[in-house]
């Protein structure tokens, strides 16, 4: 295994804390992963701690335990039987507060109507839910009897859902009569059944009563949960579960291709995230923590449920858009519940930003100790913002990175260790057990301040186990172009401290005379513009140059497209990147195609320009926000 360190040499950050814990977890990472696993409580230990095959990574090898005993029976056992577990809000403002306790019978409960469904380990059981307890509620209870589940977003399409459940091989979906969304029911139990035309292998669908709409039950098949609650035992014993069985399956949403079905194990995941939790967000028992991602993305699995739930926790979890009814939705939310802990993405801040801070003064935020960030790369305007308005100045803002494929952070500040001066933008330094790299297109490190692929040099315990049902697209994806190295896909820089600078992706680098420029710089560039909001970046084919840059630009409240601020926003890009990065066009729009986990989907911005076919949209926010793109670009286009 590839050995390396880190050194405190640098002025700027001279403390030698963070450096102890992490070149102690590189120099010896089985000793340093066995330490962090005895810190949960396992049915029978290991007898191994890593069994590394490259490109397969087993583990704590032949322990066992159970997902759902840690998150929910050793809380039980203490004075947190009767602290709250999950505060809920919906968005029409109906609120449930449920204890560890009452989850605790809760999850036996559903996990007994799971058995009497004819439910076994092993078995696939597809989620397809909104932000409700029922979600993770569920998942937990798959976990107590070693049914494996996938979460599948709940604002995915008929078609998307049967993509995934056919897949996963799925006997059970579980899903609801509707959620919420911008004030509507979302009739989710009407797009199951049409997914469940070409679902063969699902045998029940069990649904949950959320919104009371009418909804049509197929005998035979269609259950209600409510029912089959009132009549299920009070305890279900957690299964002991082998280190490496599949907790669950989790589906990316790639640009192309079919989506990957990630499978995480249990033992490592586990491990894994209640260390790196720890680490990041210095996180309590007493603690109030908020991530505002969807439970259906790998964010919402380790951040909502598993991470801060094993920690003993109260969770937030909240059902609709961040600004519906109004726009300080999560400022209420933050004051109403004393949230401790905020972690959300730079596309929600941005968007937010936008409406100014008068709806922030209304608000008592002065429980918030910690903020973080997580999706993409942050743009130091927004991180500034972030620390400024929502932090008062007094809460540091974690910027971290990971993917559904690590299972758990890995790039981050870790203010429960020692916090580094952070620098607006950088994700700061791996955390311990991490070695990672910027490498060139050969596999060499970079000097500092150049552009090279991100890559991770070891395996970490939150590494996925594979792709479901593709062992020739695990190997060809992530391990292929070096051999022994995990490829992220994401363009860093390290600078001369030795922070890491996150990118983007690869696959979202424009190839501009010649020169290699990330999307994520130049709209960085652009939103630094005091008028500027949001932009987002793609290219369109020049004769000269291969592509040339196009830029869609969301102003703030109280500006107004002109052909000054286009001008401005032109030579601000020219001057923090070069001439080379200069768009041919600025296009003002006011929404940009995104995900509803917030990530712009700049294919959607290309295909717009290139003409070309835009493609799957079954993770797109808002249907509309194509439709302005397209009229907006079609207009201007015309005047140029």
């Amino acid at each position: 295994m590839p050995q390396t360190t880190l050194t405190s040499g640098s002025t700027y950050w001279p403390f030698k804390k963070y450096f102890g814990v992490y070149n102690r977890s590189i120099k010896d990472p089985e000793a340093f992963w066995a330490e962090e696993a005895r810190k949960l409580e396992w049915f029978k230990t290991w007898d191994k701690v890593l069994d590394w095959q490259p490109p397969y990574a087993k583990w704590f090898v032949g322990g066992t335990l159970n997902a759902s005993y840690l998150c929910v029976d050793r809380h039980v056992k203490t004075w947190r039987r009767s602290k709250v577990a999950i505060y809920w809000e919906g968005e029409p403002g109906d609120t449930r507060v449920l204890s560890y306790s009452t989850l605790y019978r809760e999850v036996n409960k559903f996990a007994s109507v799971l058995l009497n469904l004819g439910m076994k380990k092993g078995d696939r059981i597809a989620l397809y839910l909104p932000m409700i307890p029922e979600l993770p509620i569920a998942m937990l209870a798959c976990a107590r009897i070693g049914a494996t589940h996938t979460v599948i977003f709940s604002g995915f399409s008929a078609q998307a859902l049967a993509d995934r459940v056919n897949d996963t091989g799925a006997r059970l979906l579980i899903t609801a009569d509707a959620g919420f969304r911008r004030g509507k029911p979302v009739a989710l139990k009407r797009i199951a059944d049409e997914a469940l035309e070409i679902t063969p292998s699902v045998e029940k669908m069990l649904v949950v009563r959320r919104a009371n709409i009418p909804v049509v039950m197929t005998p035979g098949r269609d259950v209600w949960l409510h029912e089959l609650m009132d009549q299920a035992s009070l305890f279900v014993n957690p299964d002991p579960m082998d280190s490496l069985h599949p907790l669950y399956i989790l589906y990316t949403s790639g640009t192309t291709g079919k989506p990957k079905g990630i499978v995480h194990g249990t033992g490592g995941y586990l491990t894994f995230n209640h260390s790196v939790y720890k680490w990041v967000f210095d996180i309590k028992e007493e603690s109030v923590y908020w991530c505002t991602a969807d439970v259906g993305w790998v964010t919402g699995h380790s951040s909502i449920v598993y991470a801060p739930l094993m920690h003993g926790a109260a969770i937030v979890l909240y059902e609709g858009a961040p600004d519906y009814p109004s726009i300080d939705r999560w400022w209420d939310i933050i004051e109403k519940y004393g949230v401790t802990i905020f972690y959300t993405s730079p596309t929600a801040i941005r968007m937010l930003m936008r409406y100014g801070e008068q709806e922030i003064e209304k608000h008592d935020l002065s429980s918030l100790e910690l903020l973080g960030s997580v999706g993409e790369p942050i743009n130091p305007e927004a991180w500034a913002w972030y620390y400024k308005h929502i932090g008062k100045e007094k809460c540091p803002v974690v910027d971290t990175w990971w993917q559904t494929e690590t299972g758990g952070i890995m790039i981050s500040p870790a203010p429960a260790i020692e916090c580094p001066p952070l620098k607006p933008g950088s994700a700061t330094f791996p955390l311990p057990g991490i070695l990672a790299d910027v490498v060139d297109e050969k596999g060499e490190s970079m000097p500092p301040e150049e552009r090279g692929i991100l890559v991770i040099k070891a395996p970490w315990p939150g590494i996925f186990l594979g792709v479901y049902g593709d062992p020739k697209r695990y190997v060809e994806s992530y391990w292929s172009k070096f051999p022994g190295i995990y490829y992220t896909g994401d363009y860093a820089i390290k600078d001369k401290d030795g922070y890491y600078w996150i990118l983007g992706r690869a696959d979202e680098v424009l190839k501009i005379a010649g020169h290699r420029i990330g999307t994520v710089e130049i709209e960085d560039a652009a939103v630094s513009h005091p008028a500027v909001a949001e932009a987002g970046v793609a290219s369109i084919p020049d004769p000269i140059k291969g592509e040339a840059i196009v830029i869609f630009v969301i102003l703030k409240e109280g500006f107004s497209p002109s052909p000054a601020i286009k001008a401005e926003i032109k030579d601000l890009i020219r001057k923090s990147i070069g001439p080379i990065a200069s768009p041919e066009q600025v296009y003002f729009v006011s929404k940009l195609p995104k995900t509803r986990s917030g990530k712009i989907m700049r294919r959607i911005l290309k295909a717009v320009a290139t003409s070309a076919s835009i493609g799957d949209l079954t993770t797109l926010e808002d249907e509309s926000s194509i439709e302005e793109v397209k009229k907006v670009y079609e207009e201007l286009k015309k005047e140029v």
